[in-house]
């Protein structure tokens, strides 16, 4: 019986090793938050954007349109 003494801790271990990753990813793994904007938002940054010249009127027109069509 001594002979197979070693051989139970480590099929012990070989079979505990699957369920480790478990025990680490509890509590332990990223989290992305995804905020949705409404229209109205993305309009009126639009539009703050063109009036502070970052867009163009005709980037602005097609901006406005994308965003409406959505």
């Amino acid at each position: 019986m001594k002979r197979f003494g070693p051989i139970f801790p480590a099929l012990a271990l070989l079979l505990a090793l699957p369920l480790g990753g478990c025990f680490w990813s509890v509590g332990g793994g990223t989290q992305k938050t995804v905020i949705e904007r409404t229209a109205g938002e993305e309009l009126a940054d639009l539009k703050k954007a063109l009036e502070a010249g970052a867009l163009s009127p005709e980037e602005y027109e097609k901006l406005k349109q994308a965003t409406l069509n959505k």
